[in-house]
């Protein structure tokens, strides 16, 4: 009896690769990093806790250094509820008042006794401190917020002595005066400055929605989304007017998670991540991922189109080579990319290479955009046309009269971006004598 053999496609063998590689290469990047961790109390809360405790000791395990902050809002409320405390929030922060203090103490050292009961069960050292100096929020817009506190100073040489010696640091969301005095301190708050103070290289925001969607707001058609409508990342002038644009809605969590990490950003965080902490695996999928599954807020750029250099060569070919077997583009040797790189630019995200584009100028002042390869995880981002138009605008900038593109498949797409159906008369005179009839590519013009 002859034995079956199972084939798996080249594709699937690719992405296992491509994600193999990503894993290592942030791996790779990260060992040594400090990531800051802000729990939803309804994540603590539930049972998705045990399996975020898991992850997180996977990436201590990869040399990354964690600290959390458990959020205990819920858990504030069961115990004052419980002891017939009446308390209300103003814009999400809690007025705290004096006989609720020690109550609110209590609720927030269980949910930190929770968390590092689960971290010690899987064999990590955590420890609970009282590493957060606060101040009296006071009276803001004629509201007294009592003994609620802002976070005045962080004693950042116990904490990196507690990070050194490779304990998980866990802060409760309480602080105290110099004298001694009790107060409140907003979870959110603590993790935003905690992140920025030791200069976190990550701040996630681990919630109960998957980061901001068009479902949830108003996005106004100025934020790049997934097919989904989800909106994968915001640079800092993006997630500022998206906090202004929803201002009526100061309380709503996500908006104020969106003012948390854009604070973070501004200060020095290099990534700040909202997440569904009920994803299994969302912090390893967010992490070891260029795409990511939640939103991400950045300060510096998180991706760019920059010229190809010769180091290039070989990431480019093999970025190409699912396009040519398709048909799409047509076949490139590595030794035409070494001769040709400087026609090309490559689309950079974190060190990787997701797309690439050519911009071949001819003699009659037309120019040929070519060779558009984008990796398919990229390609709802918008890729693609972002690395058109730059092509485009680099060619107005030379003073081009007209770009024009060769295509089989992606007839569509040029034309939905403005692009006219020519022929081959309309070609220069050198692409003429080379053009590929039996291939019999369809001509596409765009007059600058």
């Amino acid at each position: 009896m002859s034995k079956e053999t199972a084939v798996v496609p080249p594709d699937s063998i690719r992405e296992h690769v491509d994600l193999i590689r990503e894993v290592f290469m942030y791996a790779n990047r990260f060992a040594g990093g400090t990531f800051v961790l802000h729990l939803d109390s309804e994540i603590v809360e539930s049972d998705a806790l045990s399996g975020i405790v898991k992850d997180l000791v996977l990436l201590r395990r990869t040399g990354i250094r964690v600290a959390l902050v458990p959020g205990a809002s819920s858990r504030i409320d069961e115990v004052l509820e419980r002891y017939g405390i009446a308390s209300r929030k103003v814009d999400g922060v809690r007025i705290s008042s004096p006989e609720a203090v020690p109550f609110i103490k209590m609720a927030a050292f269980d949910v930190a006794n929770r968390v590092m009961t689960l971290l010690t069960a899987e064999g990590e050292n955590a420890v609970i401190g009282n590493w957060v100096r606060a101040r009296s929020l006071g009276v803001r817009d004629g509201v007294d917020f009592q003994d609620t506190g802002f976070v005045e100073k962080i004693k950042i040489g116990l904490l990196e002595n507690a990070l050194e010696q490779n304990f998980i640091p866990i802060f409760p969301c309480v602080g105290w005066n110099a004298a001694g005095k009790p107060y409140n301190i907003g979870s959110l708050e603590l993790a935003e400055e905690l992140s920025s103070r030791i200069g976190a290289d990550k701040l996630f925001f681990v919630s109960t929605f998957n980061g901001i969607t068009s479902a949830d707001y108003d996005l106004g058609g100025q934020f790049e989304t997934t097919e989904s409508g989800r909106v994968p990342r915001m640079d800092l002038a993006e997630a500022a007017m998206f906090v202004e644009q929803h201002r009526d809605r100061s309380d709503d969590h996500g908006v104020r998670l969106v003012k948390h990490g854009y604070e973070a950003a501004r200060t020095g965080v290099k990534r700040v991540h909202i997440v569904d902490g009920r994803i299994e695996g969302v912090l390893l999928k967010e992490i070891f991922s260029n795409l990511g599954i939640g939103t991400m807020i950045h300060a510096n750029v998180y991706q760019s189109i920059r010229p190809m250099t010769a180091s290039d060569v070989s990431e480019v070919y093999r970025l190409m080579q699912p396009f040519v077997a398709r048909g799409i583009l047509v076949p490139r040797t590595e030794e035409f990319l070494e001769g040709n790189y400087e026609d090309f630019v490559v689309y950079e995200t974190d060190g990787s290479l997701h797309g690439c584009g050519a911009l071949h100028s001819y003699s009659d002042g037309q120019a040929e955009i070519a060779a558009i390869a984008v990796d398919t995880q990229y390609e709802e981002l918008g890729t693609g046309r972002k690395v058109v138009e730059f092509l485009m605008q680099r060619a107005a900038e030379r003073n081009v009269s007209r770009v024009f593109a060769l295509t089989t498949q992606s007839y569509d797409w040029f034309h939905a971006r403005g692009f006219r159906t020519g022929s081959v008369e309309d070609l220069p005179p050198e692409k003429q004598s080379r053009y590929d009839r039996e291939r019999n590519s369809r001509i596409l013009l765009y007059d600058l």
